[in-house]
C-alpha cells in the first residue's frame, strides 16, 4: 500500500513538472489582436494607454477639480432682457399706422468677476441692445447689473454691480499658454449654471473673421482667438477658459458650428487683450487704441522667396499712413516687421494682439527687417486721430443717454426725399426707451408733443419737462409715417 501510494505522488509530481515546462517553453506568443484566439475567452488583451511618465511611472490623469473651486464662483450667469418691436408688413401699407407694443426678448449668457467690488467682463455681443441686464452669482444672489462700457472691436463689455467682497478671478498671462496645454471652459450653457468643461489648447492666434469692421461706428476689428476644444455652447458666451492653476486664460465668445451647437472647436479672446481693454473701459470709459499706421499682410512662400528671406516669418508692410507712427519712426513700405518688443509676430493677428496691448503715446520697440538686414525701430504709437492723447468717453446729452440712442440732424438732401422741414435722425439703438418703444434705426423724428424736432439737442429740450407719456411723430427713409408713445 505504501509502495503504491509512492507511485502515486512520484507521478504527480512528474504530471506537474511536465506541464509547467510547457507553458513556460512550448505555448507560441500571441499578437494582442490574434483573431484565432478561442471564443471562450472571457476578456480581450489591454493595456494602458497613459504616457509614461519619469522614471517609467505611469502619469495620472489631470486632476482639475483645484481649478474648478478657484474658478466656479467668479463666473456668473447674465441674463438680459430688450423690448423689440415685432414686425407688421401688412400694416405698414397703411399710411400713419401705429406701431404694435414692443414684445422682450430675452437671452442669456456667462460673465467673469474681475474685481471684489463688482467688475465683470462678458461678451459685448451678450449685453449689447439689452434694456435690463442681471447677474446671478453661484451662490444664488442675484443683482441688476449697468454697462460700464463696451468695444465691439474686441467683442467684450465691462458691466457692474452693487456688491463687496466678491470672488474675483485672478489674470493669467495668456502669451506663456501653449498649445496642448489644458485648459478649462466655466460658463452656463443651455442655461446649465456653473458648468466645467476641460480640453486643450488647440492653436492660438485665430482669426475667423467673426466681428465685422465698420469704421462709421468705430469697429476695428482684433481677431487673436485661443482656439480650444473644450466644450463649449450657447450660453458660455463671455464666461472663463481658465488654466489647471484656476487663472483666467482667455474669455470664451464664439464656436465654429453648422449646428449652433458645440461642434469641437470653440474661441476664447486671450487674457492680456481682456485686461487691457478692462482696464481702459474702467479708467477712461471708453477703449484707449494704439496704431502703428501701417497697412500690412501675412508673409507667404512666394513673397519670402521675393524678399530672399531666410525663411517664412513675419508681417510684411504694403503700405504707411500718413502722419503715422510708423512714418514717424522710420518705418518703410516693404519693411517685414518681425518682433513687437521682444514678441515674435508671424501673422496679422498675433500683429494686432500685441500693439492692441498699448495706449496711445505709449512708446514701443518694433524688429523690422529691411534688404536682409534686421533693425530696431523706437516708435511712438498713435491714436485713430494720429494723436497721443487720452480718449475720454463722449458724455451724451441727458436726453440721449434716456434714449438709448445716437442722434444726428438729418441731412438736406433727406429733409428734400422725404418733403419734410425738419427732423432729427436716428442713427443708432442701444438698450433704452426709443428702441423699447418700437423706433427703429434710420427712423427720422419731426416733432414730439407736436413741437418741432430741428437739432439734437432739441429733443433734450422737449423731453426735459416732461413727466408721463409723450407722442414721438416721424418718417422712415421709404417715406413711411409712424407715431410711437413713449413713457419718461
Amino acid at each position: 500500500m505504501k509502495r503504491t501510494l509512492s507511485y502515486l505522488a512520484v507521478g504527480l509530481a512528474g504530471g506537474l513538472l511536465a506541464l509547467g515546462i510547457h507553458d513556460r517553453y512550448l505555448t507560441p506568443l500571441r499578437p494582442l489582436d490574434n483573431t484565432a484566439a478561442s471564443s471562450s475567452s472571457t476578456s480581450p488583451p489591454a493595456r494602458f494607454v497613459n504616457l509614461p511618465g519619469p522614471g517609467g511611472t505611469v502619469m495620472a490623469a489631470p486632476d482639475f477639480t483645484d481649478a474648478a473651486e478657484r474658478t466656479v464662483n467668479a463666473v456668473v450667469h447674465v441674463t438680459t432682457e430688450a423690448m423689440v418691436q415685432q414686425s407688421d408688413p401688412f400694416a405698414q401699407f397703411f399710411w400713419g399706422y401705429r406701431a404694435p407694443a414692443p414684445q422682450p426678448m430675452r437671452g442669456a449668457g456667462s460673465g467673469v468677476i474681475i474685481s471684489d467690488d463688482g467688475f465683470i467682463v462678458t461678451n459685448n455681443h451678450v449685453v449689447e441692445g439689452a434694456d435690463k441686464i442681471q447677474v446671478h452669482l453661484n451662490d444664488k444672489r442675484q443683482f441688476d447689473a449697468k454697462v460700464i462700457g463696451r468695444d465691439p472691436s474686441t467683442d467684450l463689455a465691462l458691466i457692474k454691480v452693487d456688491a463687496k467682497d466678491l470672488p474675483a478671478i485672478t489674470y493669467a498671462n495668456s502669451d506663456a499658454v501653449k498649445v496642448g496645454e489644458w485648459v478649462l471652459a466655466v460658463g452656463n450653457p443651455m442655461n446649465l449654471t456653473s458648468t466645467v468643461t476641460a480640453g486643450i489648447v488647440s492653436a492660438k492666434a485665430r482669426n475667423i473673421n467673426l466681428l465685422q469692421y465698420n469704421p462709421d461706428q468705430d469697429v476695428f476689428p482684433i481677431e487673436s482667438f485661443i482656439q480650444t476644444d473644450a466644450a463649449v455652447n450657447p450660453g458660455n458666451s463671455g464666461g472663463a477658459l481658465v488654466n489647471t492653476t484656476g487663472e483666467l486664460v482667455g474669455i470664451n465668445s464664439a464656436i465654429a458650428s453648422t449646428t449652433g451647437a458645440y461642434s469641437g472647436y470653440s474661441f476664447a479672446i486671450p487674457a492680456n487683450i481682456v485686461r487691457k481693454v478692462a482696464g481702459d473701459l474702467m479708467e477712461f470709459g471708453a477703449v484707449q487704441r494704439a496704431y502703428i499706421g501701417v497697412s500690412i499682410g501675412d508673409v507667404d512662400q512666394e513673397l519670402a522667396s521675393q524678399l530672399a528671406m531666410d525663411r517664412i516669418r513675419g508681417v510684411y508692410v504694403k503700405d504707411i499712413t500718413s502722419d503715422g507712427a510708423a512714418e514717424a519712426g522710420g518705418m518703410k513700405a516693404g519693411d517685414v516687421i518681425l518682433k513687437v518688443g521682444n514678441m515674435d509676430v508671424n501673422n496679422v493677428p498675433q500683429l494686432q494682439e500685441q500693439v492692441g496691448r498699448f495706449r496711445p503715446g505709449d512708446k514701443v520697440a518694433v524688429t523690422v527687417l529691411r534688404k536682409g538686414e534686421e533693425s530696431v525701430l523706437d516708435l511712438t504709437l498713435r491714436g485713430r486721430e494720429g494723436n497721443t492723447k487720452v480718449v475720454e468717453r463722449k458724455e451724451e446729452a441727458a436726453a440721449a443717454t434716456l434714449l438709448g440712442a445716437q442722434l444726428v440732424k438729418a441731412t438736406a438732401e433727406e429733409l428734400r426725399s422725404l418733403k419734410i422741414n425738419n427732423g432729427v435722425k436716428v442713427k443708432s439703438l442701444s438698450g433704452g426707451k426709443l428702441r423699447s418703444s418700437g423706433i427703429r434705426e434710420g427712423f427720422i423724428i419731426t416733432s414730439i408733443d407736436q413741437q418741432p424736432i430741428r437739432e439734437p439737442e432739441d429733443v433734450g429740450t422737449a423731453l426735459g419737462s416732461k413727466r408721463g407719456g409723450v407722442l414721438i411723430e416721424g418718417v422712415y427713409p421709404n417715406g413711411m409715417k409712424a407715431y410711437y408713445g413713449l413713457g419718461i
